[in-house]
């Protein structure tokens, strides 16, 4: 599985995504237009574009204006305090309060570009706290 996200700046993409929510940063692409990073396994390919723009030719234009996409990342973090302030450290920005429930706790932020991704810490049960 690849996540493609479209970002204006590749380098300060390069540089959040690294610092900020730590993706570890494998190589350029296309002659320096895609930058390959990877966390936990998931390769994520960081894509210069102008935003917005279509998905592909004479589709709708994208709009990137809400939180919540059709998709979007929730990085599992071990301390979640911690997370938040080196995400936003790097630029990053809080999008609503800290959720919290049996399962852990959740903070919605997005990165300098206006994604929308997630930070979790999961108790010790995480997800099985809440399965049916």
């Amino acid at each position: 599985m690849i996540v493609n996200i479209d970002v204006p700046d590749l380098r300060s993409a390069v540089a959040f995504y690294t610092a900020g929510i730590e993706f570890t940063f494998r190589r350029f692409l296309f002659g320096g237009s895609v930058a390959e990073l990877e966390r936990e396994g998931v390769l994520v390919h960081l894509i210069e574009v102008e935003a917005p723009r279509s998905a592909f030719p004479g589709g709708p234009v994208r709009s990137y204006s809400r939180h919540r996409t059709p998709v979007h990342i929730d990085l599992v973090v071990d301390e979640l305090d911690a997370g938040v302030h080196r995400a936003v450290a790097a630029g990053a920005q809080a999008s609503g309060d800290v959720i919290k429930g049996r399962f852990g706790k959740v903070a919605p932020m997005s990165d300098p570009f206006g994604h929308g991704f997630c930070l979790v810490e999961l108790t010790s049960d995480g997800y099985d706290a809440v399965a049916d």
